[in-house]
């Protein structure tokens, strides 16, 4: 009977930890992820509807915005752990004394749209003429980008503040403006409408679209994220294959128009991997030439490659 009675506490003794670390794993607070309506947070809505998260055994809260000033300060209150957003907004955190790391690229769309009833086929037809964005973004970076890349220079783009995508739309489709650029779903909506898409980035070669954690939620978390890296790309692969099966998705999740959602022509989904040295120095540089910021940070600062290391 004692030798019975040790063998009761010797099996405590080692079940114990055991139980409380599975305890301690389902009591631990989701991560919360704040996403936007495009195709860069698709792969999170699949991977959380289809139980990919859950699978992985990592709590997933996605939190979606509309608006990158609301994103970025939710991240800065500490309001959510991480968040889909772009190379700029991780530079200009880190230079607002935020410390903020990208730990992969993402695949969204931005591109250029012309007028229905223009006849301009190039970007190199859109010199000097006005093409609106909103200033001091992403989307002004991308416009700066592709007139570099078809061989304009600097100040070749009549560039025209119009914050509220709506209003970019609707002035592109009257014919007030020349050009604009946008993000999806506005960009298939606009080429639906009669618009011709000159470039986009999935097609230019930039990356810009990325995934992004403050260091201290990385250090305390870091298994979490790559457990959701593990669904994220499991989600991204199942699109990959099967495009067609998501498009109510879009709707459903993410509020596409349906015209679009039926058309959208979804990106091809890659390994998460982070952009390379260039694209962040060319970020960079490019936030140094409008004054935006006024040094470069290190590009330590920036990235985080344990995340995805070996994908």
């Amino acid at each position: 009977m004692k030798i019975f009675s040790v063998l009761l506490i010797a099996i405590a003794a080692l079940v114990q930890p055991y139980a409380q670390s599975a305890t301690q794993q389902a009591l631990a607070a989701p991560l919360s992820i704040g996403i936007f309506a495009d195709a860069d947070s698709l792969p999170l809505i699949v991977a959380a509807n289809e139980g990919l998260f859950q699978r992985e055994g990592v709590a997933i809260n996605l939190v979606r915005f509309s608006s990158a000033v609301e994103r970025d300060s939710a991240l800065q209150a500490g309001k959510i752990d991480g968040a889909v957003t772009d190379v700029l907004a991780v530079v200009l955190a880190n230079q607002g004394g935020f410390p903020l790391k990208i730990t992969s690229l993402t695949n969204g769309r931005y591109g250029v749209a012309v007028s229905p009833k223009s006849n301009i086929q190039s970007m190199k037809e859109l010199e000097g003429k006005n093409v609106a964005v909103s200033l001091n973004t992403i989307i002004h970076y991308f416009a700066d980008w592709s007139a570099t890349q078809a061989g304009l220079g600097a100040g070749a783009l009549n560039l025209v503040p119009v914050p509220k995508m709506p209003v970019r739309l609707e002035m592109l489709l009257s014919d007030q403006i020349a050009a604009a650029v946008m993000p999806e779903p506005f960009l298939t909506t606009a080429k639906l409408r009669g618009a011709k898409i000159l470039v986009s980035s999935d097609d230019s070669g930039l990356e810009a679209g990325v995934l992004a954690f403050p260091p201290a939620v990385i250090a305390k978390n870091a298994g979490a994220i790559q457990r959701f890296y593990r669904a994220y790309w499991e989600a991204a692969q199942r699109i990959n294959a099967r495009p067609d099966q998501y498009r109510s998705m879009l709707v459903d999740s993410l509020s596409f128009p349906e015209e679009a959602a039926r058309v959208f022509l979804f990106p091809k989904y890659v390994a998460p991997r982070l952009p390379s040295q260039a694209s962040i120095d060319n970020a960079v540089q490019w936030l140094l030439s409008k004054g935006l910021i006024k040094a470069s940070p290190k590009h330590a600062d920036l990235v985080d490659a344990s995340m995805v290391s070996g994908w």
